[in-house]
């Protein structure tokens, strides 16, 4: 791009007024091909950044600065409720109801701890103008009625003549103050910024949730939502004149400019560190003595001063970044924890940013241990000097990361809004976040005039006392006394009551239900057609290898010794290597191994390299090796289940050949056996990280247990991700003895010699010409290495599902439960396949949606179709019901079979459906994407075939298939449930004809 030669928006320059703006600033970002606008609406002072590129999925996004002033939820409870209606669109819901009536790729409403933020984007140029009307009626112009209110953030309800707390939010933040990760990031910021708007839950807590009346809600929005407190944002390749017409039409011209007075102080000084105990909630069937965590947090930088925030972010690599880095290794090779404390690194997004450090699983005496090994390390780093390796691979770390274009977790547009957010409305400079290589340059100057790293580690950590050495105990009878607590409040407040203040509890909870089953006119919403759906699927063409070989000046001499696909796509000069080895030959004993074995593959030694130069080189040289283990059905033939183990790595391409280099001998050269302390210290941090995945995934577990014996694919996917798995490290974890030690090294070895052969390897080669030609260059090594065993690995495996569905429940630490039920249907290839799909979309939007979470108060809903093994399930996330969830499910059938639903509706679905088929990935993952469908056989014509009998799907073929397969009478359906040990107990008393069958996580 020539400068300022922007073609979606030419002519515009710094000083213009366009649509009663004036634009601040213009800029070209040429590392993402994209030009950079600053403006500011003359008469509100509303900001608006808009970056303008040629890609096609175009995002917007509204925040506001929201700053609580207490724990009570309000910013998160109003996320909530202003996405209950408005003036323009005075529906009950219309975010969800804008999921079925959209192809976007991406929606949702996110709280930070001191903004709020309402982000979409979409492919769809209608579908953007649609979505955008709906987002700035809702922010802007909320009903915000008391039942909405009530609804999504708390209300007194009555059952069985007592009182009980609902509530969406209170909920979701019951099921949040659950987590330890999530009850010490929260502690941890009220510890360190006791004087600002941090020191808050911005989520809620929930024993002070109930405490926010209405009319503190209706004047935070009057406050808070309104445009002189807004930053607008816009992304892709449609024209920034008409987005700003539009805002102005729909919103700024109503508006009149005034101070919200939001802005957020700097947070005072500590002339001396503190020491702090904050305690979670842990079941009282598990071994407290190992369960703290202790960290050690500064204060340190001002985010919007972005060479400080690079700084500390290079420094949270070169102490943190891998397992090699000095910091990350001398906690974890102390044997005090098993793994990082949750929290530990750089976080960049408050106005004051902090750096935290620390171990998870210790004893609680261990916190002047943690804290003398922490200081200790910095000490020596800054007396004696940082490694120059360390800095130069932290620094290319760097660059690698921002060069890379990806969908992961957010559309790229997403991605680059979150990345300046922060810094952006607390008055700092986005420009220098998305383009940092002035704070690099600058970087290099000053390190050239002394030891700049070392030095800043004096600053930020050694001389600074705004610090907090921070322990989180566990109390095992926490949740049984918060249970305790709310049960006298509630009694309290129900002895307070007058029979008139009961009444009224009984009337709204009778108005609430009137009001959710109130059939509505969803017509007042802007909708897509079945025409503005594209009849085509995103697919990947790729390069025969035999012809590029043959125009390369320097080809290979060496034939293909396995099978290579090459995709010749636009990379942004990153080249990607992906490979998967067949596992289906695996033992049966193996395979409960398999990924552990993947999580440690990139992590430990070589026969030439012990893990810590192997860590490091990897780091230096890659954007990062992963191996990953899938479970999946094979789409072509019987559909048996098709297992296997992929390798990913990427690299800039100047470095494509030691990419190559390091992929061989971790491969060929791999060595679980020469450091069985370094083995023991992988096993227990994957076994920690399983640990805290329960409660954040609990519905994904659950559905996991009731699936698991309807087939191989199922099982197998049970013993690699589910439960199961965390048992069997957990067991093996508990007898590490060095025999065990030794045994599992051995059997690691093995099954990597099974999967790593020549016959059991498929190879994809992903980037622009001169990434490929490299690669090809570097390939003829690695077939030469690997041994020809006639493995077999592409085929099902040896395991068996076992007799009988479940019906089981599965005690943890939880306030919340999550429920999930399973049956089975037909898969993709059958006519009945997109109705199925369909289905799915149209039971969690018309019936999930109004049960679960509006009227049950739990977080989600879901109905899901698995067109892979056919398999349909329902599940619930953060749940304070189990009995009545059932309930739910068992009535699903007979909803969906009644017809009760118009063709209108059967038109959303449709589109649901497409906005996942049809979201879109960058040109690498892209790629990567279409590799694994080969691996499976799902080919482009199945994929196009199913889309188009979709497209064409009626109302009346919905009918017949939901009569066909949801009659649940005979039908075998998998139950499971997660939660507490307390409310499955108490949910047995309610089957006590068909009780589940208890176990524990």
């Amino acid at each position: 791009m020539n400068e300022f030669a922007d073609q979606n928006n030419p002519g515009l320059r710094p000083g213009d007024s366009i649509e009663g703006y004036s634009i601040l600033r213009v800029t070209e970002l040429r590392e993402i091909n994209s030009f950079f606008y600053e403006l500011e609406d003359t008469v509100t002072g509303a900001g608006h950044i808009h970056i303008s590129n040629q890609d096609t999925e175009n995002a917007f996004g509204i925040t506001f600065r929201t700053i609580p002033s207490d724990s009570t939820g309000v910013a998160h409870i109003l996320e909530h409720t202003v996405l209950c209606g408005s003036a323009k669109f005075p529906v009950r819901d219309p975010f969800f109801s804008m999921l079925k009536r959209s192809l976007s790729t991406f929606m949702n409403a996110l709280t930070a701890s001191d903004w709020t933020m309402y982000p979409f984007s979409t492919q769809n140029k209608k579908d953007f103008y649609n979505l955008t009307d709906v987002y700035l009626d809702a922010a802007f112009f909320p009903k915000l009625d008391r039942l909405s209110f009530k609804q999504e953030g708390h209300r007194l309800e009555i059952e069985e003549n007592e009182l009980v707390f609902k509530g969406v939010v209170y909920n979701e933040m019951k099921g949040a103050m659950s987590s330890p990760d999530q009850i010490l990031v929260r502690s941890l910021m009220n510890a360190l910024y006791p004087s600002t708007t941090y020191s808050n839950n911005s989520g809620g807590d929930p024993t002070a949730i109930p405490n926010l009346t209405y009319e503190q809600l209706t004047e935070f929005h009057r406050r808070h939502y309104h445009p002189s407190n807004a930053s607008f944002y816009t992304y892709g390749n449609l024209p920034l004149k008409e987005h700003l017409a539009f805002i102005r039409e729909r919103i700024l011209k109503n508006f009149s400019r005034i101070d919200p007075k939001t802005e957020v102080p700097p947070q005072p000084r500590w002339e001396k560190p503190e020491t702090v105990t904050y305690y979670y909630p842990l079941d009282r069937n598990e071994d407290p003595a190992k369960k703290c965590q202790i960290c050690l947090a500064w204060l340190t930088a001002d985010t919007r001063d972005s060479f400080e925030v690079l700084v500390l972010s290079l420094l949270e690599h070169i102490l943190l970044g891998n397992s090699a880095s000095p910091l990350h290794k001398a906690l974890i090779e102390s044997g005090l924890g098993t793994a990082l404390s949750d929290g530990t690194g750089f976080d960049p997004d408050n106005r004051d940013t902090l750096f935290a450090c620390g171990l998870k699983d210790v004893e609680e005496s261990a916190a002047e241990k943690i804290e003398a090994i922490i200081f200790d390390v910095l000490k020596t780093l800054a007396d004696k000097g940082i490694d120059r390796e360390l800095i130069e691979s932290a620094i290319h770390q760097t660059e690698f990361h921002r060069k890379e274009i990806t969908n992961t977790p957010y559309p790229y547009g997403i991605k680059l809004l979150l990345s300046f957010a922060g810094p952006w409305l607390h008055g700092g400079d986005p420009v220098k976040v998305l383009r940092f290589d002035e704070d690099l340059k600058r970087l290099d100057e000053e390190r050239a005039k002394g030891p700049f790293f070392e030095n800043r580690i004096r600053q930020y950590f050694l001389d600074n006392p705004h610090r907090v050495l921070f322990r989180l105990i566990p109390d095992q009878m926490m949740e049984q006394k918060e249970e305790e607590r709310i049960r006298r409040e509630l009694s309290q407040l129900k002895s307070a009551m007058s029979h008139a203040d009961l009444e009224q509890i009984l009337n709204d909870a009778q108005a609430l239900e009137e009001l959710q089953e109130t059939p509505e006119d969803l017509s007042v919403l802007p909708t897509l057609n079945i025409s503005d759906i594209p009849p085509s699927v995103q697919t990947m063409a790729e390069t025969d290898p035999e012809q590029f070989i043959r125009n390369l000046k320097t080809a290979p001499s060496a034939g293909f010794k396995f099978p290579i696909s090459v995709y010749r796509q636009p990379t942004s000069g990153i080249f990607y290597l992906s490979a998967a080895a067949g596992a289906g030959s695996l033992e049966n004993s193996l395979l409960p191994l398999v990924p552990f074995f993947c999580f440690a593959f990139s992590k430990i030694a070589t026969a030439r390299r012990d893990y810590s130069d192997m860590v490091r080189l990897i780091d230096a040289y890659t954007g990062g090796i992963g191996v990953s283990a899938h479970a999946r059905n094979d789409f072509g033939g019987s559909g048996a289940c098709l297992p296997f183990v992929t390798f990913n790595g990427k690299s800039l391409v100047r470095n494509t050949g030691k990419l190559f280099e390091i992929t061989e001998e971790l491969i060929c050269e791999f060595d679980f056996a020469s450091d069985l302390e370094h083995l023991r210290r992988l096993l227990l941090r994957y076994r920690a990280g399983l640990e805290s995945a329960i409660v954040h995934n609990g519905h994904g577990f659950a559905l996991s247990l009731a699936s698991r014996n309807f087939s191989a694919y199922r099982i197998l996917n049970e013993t690699w991700s589910g439960v199961h798995q965390l048992q069997a490290i957990k067991k093996l974890a508990d007898e590490l003895t060095e025999d065990n030690l030794s045994n599992l090294a051995k059997d690691l070895s093995c099954l990597g010699k099974t999967l790593f052969s020549r016959d059991n390897f498929k190879a994809a080669l992903i980037g622009e010409e001169e990434a490929l030609s490299l690669a090809f260059s570097s390939l003829t090594s690695l077939q030469n290495r690997l041994e020809q065993r006639d493995s077999g690995g592409f085929g099902p495996p040896k395991i068996k599902p076992g007799q009988g569905v479940p019906r089981e429940g599965w005690s943890t630490s939880s306030a919340v439960s999550f429920v999930a039920q399973t049956f089975e249907t037909v898969r993709m290839e059958h006519e009945d396949a997109p109705a199925l799909t369909a289905i799915a979309k149209l039971l969690q939007s018309l019936y999930m949606h109004r049960e679960i979470r509006e009227k049950g108060g739990a977080y989600g809903g879901f109905a899901m179709y698995n067109s892979e093994d056919g398999l349909f399930g329902f599940a619930s996330y953060r749940d304070p019901h189990i009995v009545s969830t059932l309930k739910v499910y068992e009535k699903a059938g007979e909803f969906i079979m009644s017809g009760t639903y118009t063709d209108e509706d059967i038109k959303e679905s449709i589109l649901q459906v497409c906005s996942d088929i049809d979201r879109p990935d960058p040109p690498g993952p892209a790629a990567q994407k279409a590799f694994y469908r080969k691996l499976i056989s799902l080919s482009d014509e199945s994929r196009k075939r199913f889309k188009q009998r979709l497209l064409g799907l009626t109302r009346k073929q919905v009918v017949r298939v939901a009569e066909k397969y949801f009659d649940m009478s005979g039908k075998q359906q998998g139950i499971a449930v997660v939660s507490s040990e307390e409310k499955l107990k108490a949910a047995n008393e309610e089957f006590s004809d068909h009780p589940l069958a208890l176990y524990r996580i």
